[in-house]
């Protein structure tokens, strides 16, 4: 795992800034204490922080070919390095080291831009071609590792790991881009390709980027799709030994390493599962990492145990405190953007722990969204039942006017809470998941944004995120289309951010052996009815564990890697979430109605209501604005926004 950053001008040979570059490189040093070097020549400069795991002694970069011609800097793992190896080495190719880095300089030179469709791993990479005037920018198909670029508008190229390695250029535009701002109400992050700056821009997972010095700007090209198509009509036992099987081989893959190499284990059936492959592939004992929660309705540590105890792992635990809330300011500066899942607290605190014993750490991170685990995928299920009882005709106009109508009742039985059910009936398939999965919904976001700020957004509404992802699923069926929908937007914006930026913070390595992408098309081409069935969710995935791990961790309910805000919030943050929500910072942006920021506070903190995942997306928009030193005018021209 590494730090990218570089330079290139698009449209001549301009030097760079070398004390510019070194900063760009620096801020990235958490990514990469190893080594990092610097390379420059007219119109181009790259830089490389270094963690290093594979081919300890040879695989500096930035790694040139054989000529010097081709320079890339790399940041993740390409599992399958050994197998494309000598397939290059037939077409004349030569070798230096040993490590996964030079395959890339030299499947760029045998295959050009589709080099990227013969990678299985996570990646991202900048390389420049001397010889064709050409740079060429790349992302994995699942968008494990992150890359951000900008385009000013004097014909630089920048980019690099982390957004803040842009924000080192000061030709970066770093206004806020108010569709950022709804994206990240609605969803809790900003979504692919967008970020939180007007002047940059995310690569989308499997894009690449490739311009030729002096020629127009091309957009984007994606290199790779999932597509559902559910035809591949397997028996249980059938699907359930495949699994497996496909399981060992995307679990050996990432079990190269030349440092210590562990796992991540909450008790949870995704890590649960990875261990015990682990363990089956392994002659010595694992290396399994868990934490543990001192309130006792957030803590999972016995289930983990079970498992370390069955497969006799190394098993290192730490706990903790269920006010462990410092964090919320370093978390502001880990992730660059406004970032809202509070997971991110124990995943940090994981991450901390495991870098104490490893270098490198599997997770089961991606099992959700291929084997169908969320509890929302089942209700989702249940409403598409409801939706198609009626024609659209008639639905839209009777249970829109019914959700308009009927009263808000959180605080009644969940019988009597009908709104919810009829706004959803009022929506197709796409707007009714959007809805399910925002953390302020449609109504409470026009309440929370300013008159102002909401004629800056035009009409715009996130649910555009999902209606574009929607369009290119090619599937119809209830589950493969949200499953789509997840793997496009929360898997990446959401999980993927999460552990990269906690696993980099403390210079951990992690590898996802669920979101190989050969086993995630593989189960896209399963019939829905194996991965949720009835009330069971993940059900071939569970079945085809049952040997090798016990029914309590199986089937026992799912808990997910949770904090208790709504207890924060009322007791030891009470102040502090008042003081926040009704601050000069927020106040000075013009983005936030006040009145409604208090009716958040007021009504959380009486007991009528828990808004505890409302205020803390507040409270990290506004560590982000403090961190970032960003102060956006009080004004009709809040218009500009200006950080």
């Amino acid at each position: 795992m590494c730090g990218i950053a570089g330079l290139f001008d698009t449209r001549g040979k301009r030097d760079f800034d070398r004390g510019l570059m070194k900063r760009m490189n620096d801020i990235q040093f958490h990514r990469g204490p190893d080594e990092g070097d610097l390379y420059f020549e007219p119109g181009v400069a790259l830089g490389h922080r270094r963690l290093s795991i594979i081919d300890l002694s040879t695989g500096q970069q930035p790694l040139f070919n054989e000529d010097g011609s081709v320079a890339v800097v790399f940041n993740g793992e390409i599992y399958n390095f050994q197998e494309l190896v000598p397939e290059l080495e037939a077409l004349g190719h030569v070798f230096h080291t040993r490590s996964d880095t030079e395959v890339i300089v030299h499947a760029w030179e045998a295959w050009g831009e589709a080099c990227v469709q013969r990678f299985r791993g996570m990646f991202a990479f900048g390389l420049w071609d001397r010889n064709r005037q050409t740079f060429f920018l790349a992302r994995d198909r699942l968008g494990v590792k992150p890359l951000y670029y900008a385009l000013l508008d004097d014909g630089t190229l920048l980019f690099g790991s982390e957004l803040k390695v842009l924000m080192q250029h000061p030709g970066l535009d770093r206004r806020i881009d108010p569709h950022a701002v709804e994206e990240y109400f609605s969803l809790g992050y900003v979504a692919e390709p967008r970020t939180i700056f007007r002047g940059a821009l995310k690569l989308q997972p499997a894009e690449t980027l490739c311009i030729r010095r002096g020629e127009p700007i091309p957009a984007p090209r994606s290199y790779w799709d999932v597509r559902f198509s559910l035809d591949n009509h397997l028996s249980v036992g059938e699907a359930c030994a495949e699994l497996n099987e496909r399981l060992r081989e995307s679990v050996r893959l990432r079990m190269i390493a030349d440092v210590p190499l562990g796992a991540f284990l909450s008790g949870g059936v995704d890590s649960s599962a990875v261990v015990a492959t682990m363990a089956g592939l392994s002659g010595d004992p694992v290396s399994t990492c868990s934490i543990a929660f001192d309130d006792p309705a957030f803590n999972e540590s016995a289930f983990a145990q079970l498992v370390a105890d069955r497969y006799q792992t190394r098993h290192y635990v730490e706990t903790v405190r269920s006010d462990d809330f410092d964090l919320i300011d370093t978390l502001a500066a880990l992730y660059d953007e406004p970032y809202a899942d509070s997971s991110a607290i124990p995943t940090y605190r994981v991450c901390q722990l495991a870098r104490k014993h490893v270098t490198v750490a599997l997770s089961g991170d991606g099992g959700d969204e291929s084997f169908g685990g969320y509890r929302r995928y089942r209700t989702h299920l249940m409403d598409e039942k409801m939706r198609g009882a009626l024609p659209a005709g008639v639905r839209r106009p009777l249970f829109g006017m019914l959700g308009r109508v009927y009263p808000k009742a959180d605080w009644a039985p969940r019988v009597f809470r009908a709104k919810s059910t009829f706004q959803a009936m009022a929506r197709n398939s796409v707007e009714a998941y959007f809805h399910s999965v925002s953390i302020l919904r449609d109504d409470m976001r026009r309440s929370l944004f300013s008159a102002s700020f909401r004629r800056e957004l035009a009409g715009y509404n996130a649910v555009e995120v999902f209606r574009r992802h929607g369009e290119a699923a090619q599937t119809d069926d209830p589950l493969a289309l949200i499953q789509y929908l997840d793997i496009k937007t929360y898997l990446v914006g959401d999980i993927n951010t999460k552990v990269d930026r906690a696993a980099m913070a403390h210079s951990l390595e992690v590898r996802e052996p669920l979101m190989d992408h050969e086993l995630v098309e593989w189960l896209a081409t399963l019939p829905s009815s194996l991965k949720v069935k009835g009330q069971e969710g993940k059900f071939l995935f569970k079945k085809a564990l049952e040997p090798l791990l016990p029914d309590d961790v199986l089937y026992r309910p799912k808990m997910g890697f949770a904090v208790p805000l709504a207890r924060w919030f009322r007791g030891p943050l009470k102040q502090r979430v008042r003081e926040v929500m009704l601050g000069e910072t927020l106040a000075q942006t013009g983005i936030f109605n006040r009145d409604y920021l208090e009716h958040l506070v007021d009504a959380h903190q009486s007991g009528a209501k828990d808004y505890s995942a409302s205020l803390w997306t507040v409270m990290m928009f506004e560590a982000f604005l403090r961190h970032n030193g960003a102060s956006v005018p009080a004004s009709p021209a809040a218009a500009e926004l200006i950080t």
